[in-house]
């Protein structure tokens, strides 16, 4: 029976730890239902009488556990989602929130096959994931399986042992509450690889050189900065650019090694240390729009880098200078 399940369930795994994450929003936290997704399906997997496919029994158990752990926990937002933000890079920094369980970022090498993210990435970008925590879990479930995984309403309501009529009811009470949000689908002028490659290579020597003006060029007019645990947050280029420049550029204190989180382009930050080495910081993702940096969500927390990257031993040669956008698909 052991070979069957696996052989069965394991094709679902990556797509699970999505579905998991949106709901979630802790990577951390749907890595630990999707095992226990997969324990309650092995369980029970004599009983699978094929009545629904494989995949909707799955999602159905992934589902319901995931709903049952946000009984007893509370959303994760970002800076963005508590306060208004910032526009002078002066005002006195709020002081780190560790108790507040803020949302993180999620591996794009976690879910599977790269060209599939990219197609559907507004699924995992930062910005829906932020806006799905403001939903009650019932309304972020019924969201995410009828809007991104295209789930049929009827589908919906046997997953969820609801009827119809009460998924279309929350679907369209999630719907409204997410316009009311604003605008997520924020990649819609996304630059094309050329020009993502230049700019990205630019933000990474004029991070590293502690180059402001250089920064500055890469910015748009109104690009936002948050940085979780730390409440405070930026908006405009001013403001961003001289919160970087005056607190924290300094030449060769950071390491940038080029990853991707939530379908968008992101970096592993390391410190330098009193050693002389570096030590982990932390995780950047970006987001573009034309040919300019958006917003940068800096994750200040070392027990992200972990996640991000594996200890270099077991990187295959060339991962830490291979940046992914260089063949990332458009």
């Amino acid at each position: 029976m052991d070979a069957e399940f696996a052989a069965r369930t394991e094709p679902y795994r990556p797509e699970l730890l999505a579905h998991c994450y949106r709901i979630l929003g802790s990577i951390h936290d749907a890595e630990d239902l999707v095992q226990e997704t997969y324990l309650r399906a092995w369980r029970a997997f004599e009983q699978f009488e094929g009545r629904s496919s494989v995949r909707r029994w799955l999602y159905k158990i992934a589902t319901m556990a995931c709903l049952t752990a946000l009984e007893t926990r509370a959303r994760r937002p970002l800076p963005s989602g508590l306060a208004a933000p910032s526009d002078d890079h002066r005002v006195a920094m709020a002081d780190r929130e560790p108790s507040v369980p803020w949302l993180q970022p999620a591996p794009d090498a976690l879910f599977g096959d790269p060209a599939a993210i990219v197609a559907g990435r507004s699924g995992v970008r930062l910005a829906f994931i932020a806006a799905l925590q403001l939903l009650p879990a019932r309304q972020r479930a019924v969201l995410t399986l009828r809007d991104v995984l295209a789930f049929r309403t009827a589908e919906v309501a046997e997953m969820l042992e609801t009827t119809t009529a009460a998924v279309d009811s929350t679907l369209r009470r999630a719907r409204a509450r997410l316009a009311e949000a604003g605008p997520v689908e924020d990649d819609l002028a996304e630059p094309d690889e050329e020009i993502r490659r230049t700019l990205l290579d630019g933000y990474v020597d004029a991070f590293t050189r502690a180059d402001a003006d250089a920064l500055v060029r890469l910015l748009r007019a109104d690009v936002e900065m948050e940085m979780p645990p730390i409440p405070t947050w930026f908006t405009g280029q001013r403001a961003v650019a001289g919160f970087l420049a005056n607190r924290v550029l300094r030449r060769d204190l950071w390491r940038l090694v080029p990853t991707r989180a939530n379908g968008q382009p992101a970096f592993v930050v390391h410190r330098r240390a009193g050693h002389g080495g570096h030590e982990p910081y932390g995780v950047q993702v970006l987001t573009l729009v034309g040919a300019r940096i958006a917003r940068i969500t800096a994750f200040n927390d070392p027990g992200l880098v972990p996640t991000f990257a594996p200890p270099t031993t077991s990187l295959p040669p060339g991962r830490l200078c291979s940046p992914p956008w260089r063949s990332a698909p458009s």
